[in-house]
């Protein structure tokens, strides 16, 4: 799926980006002692993803890429979420001599009390934030080389105050991550994840859980049998989606109400791009998978995985609060189920995504390292740059401290149920 022209203005855009006067192509002399250390020939800037479709998934088919870079999660994610808020896109494509693409980085333009800075797609719905690499294009980068294609690259976007990237893997399949090289700090959490031993599920899980954390899952699953037959389900047609599309989203909504604060699944497109990234296509499986734990044929526990290669990311997952399974934590038990599905299928890393959570550290023995980078091009992108890290930085210490969060969190919820009360006697 790819993000249709649309307007006459994006149709401009996207045909003046491969037109030399607004298209960057810097091309780099034959002999420099620059070319080592910098093994891009041209850097191309364009906000037209179709364009560039082909291109995207020939490095896809070999690149240091997360779930959240694949084209079908991508261009969904465009074409539904960006659209409905009318979001600016910018795609940088590297290429070596002969044309080939070496690397792609998904760029979105943000405004924010008058600084336009780039971004990664995906905001807090991706977990991963980084680029598309050619494995030995990413390895040849240093933190020059790094900083000098992010320069070039904001030279093509122009006007540009700044790069922000938050939630950066260091490095992806044990090749260093680029604009990771240039990182500020750590980011607030890291991302959890588990090693998946091929076809020896239970090995995997007995490896990364404790004797007790097992013998109260399987205590729950007892309690859990009570209430009925249950299945794990897949949804493969369209009237599957819908429906477990459906169950998450109410289950999100009594969630994020019950804590008293903004439900991000919410916005619009959302639901639009779950169902566009969770299609089953002839020509390339589906970014998305949503699987429901059901019980008589009702949903309690919904899981959505993005999908890249023999990695299986948890983007989201939600129970049904309203009922005595809950007690039972059907999640926890969608999530063990799915990680053994997983595991026989031939996946071989399976996250939880970024945060803290108690079922996380439980389940997984490892985790991905993020930090966040903030590279600024101007003076004002400079003021930003230094305000953006010191509320990561505070981010970080309130999320390192049990107390410091619990106060933060309650202070969150009432600060957004007074909003609302607001809101309501205005009204």
């Amino acid at each position: 799926m790819l993000p249709p022209k649309g307007s006459d203005t994006m149709s401009a855009l996207a045909e003046r980006a491969v037109t030399p006067a607004s298209a960057l192509s810097l091309a780099l002399a034959p002999g420099r002692d620059s070319e080592r250390a910098r093994p891009w020939h041209s850097v191309t800037i364009t906000p037209d993803l179709a364009a560039i479709a082909a291109d995207w998934r020939e490095l896809e088919a070999r690149a240091l890429v997360t779930p959240y870079q694949a084209l079908g999660w991508i261009a969904p994610f465009v074409e539904t979420v960006g659209a409905a808020h009318q979001q600016d896109f910018r795609h940088a494509v590297l290429r070596d001599a002969n044309g080939l693409a070496q690397a792609i980085l998904p760029l979105v333009i943000t405004r924010r009390s008058g600084i336009r800075f780039a971004e990664f797609i995906g905001g807090k719905h991706a977990n991963y934030h980084m680029g598309l690499y050619a494995p030995g294009f990413a390895a040849a980068l240093d933190p020059a080389a790094a900083r000098a294609m992010l320069t070039e690259i904001g030279a093509g976007i122009g006007g540009l105050d700044g790069f922000i990237f938050v939630n950066q893997p260091v490095e992806w399949q044990g090749v260093p991550n680029p604009t990771a090289l240039l990182a500020a700090g750590p980011s607030p959490s890291g991302a959890y994840k588990l090693a998946l031993m091929q076809h020896d599920c239970e090995g995997t899980l007995k490896r990364a859980m404790s004797t007790h954390a097992r013998k109260k899952l399987k205590n729950k699953r007892n309690r859990f049998a009570g209430f009925g037959a249950s299945a794990l389900v897949r949804a493969v047609t369209p009237e599957e989606i819908e429906r477990v599309i459906d169950a998450f989203l109410a289950q999100k909504a009594v969630r994020f109400a019950t804590m008293g604060v903004p439900d991000p699944f919410a916005e619009p497109g959302l639901r639009a791009f779950l169902r566009g990234a969770a299609t089953i296509r002839p020509e390339e499986p589906p970014a998305l998978e949503l699987y429901s734990l059901d019980v008589e044929g009702r949903s309690v526990a919904t899981y959505v995985g993005a999908v890249q290669g023999q990695r299986f990311s948890g983007m989201a997952t939600s129970f049904d609060m309203d009922s005595e399974i809950a007690k039972t934590s059907p999640g926890e038990i969608l999530l063990v189920d799915l990680i053994k599905l997983k595991c026989h299928e031939g996946i071989r890393v399976f996250d939880l995504g970024v945060g803290e959570a108690r079922y996380k550290t439980t389940i997984c023995d490892d985790r991905d390292e993020l930090v966040d980078t903030f590279l600024p091009l101007t003076a004002k992108g400079r003021a930003y740059a230094w305000f953006s890290r010191a509320k990561r930085v505070a981010k970080r210490r309130i999320k390192g401290s049990p107390l410091a969060l619990k106060i933060a969190q309650r202070a969150s919820g009432w600060l957004n149920r007074r909003g609302r009360r607001m809101e309501a006697d205005e009204g």
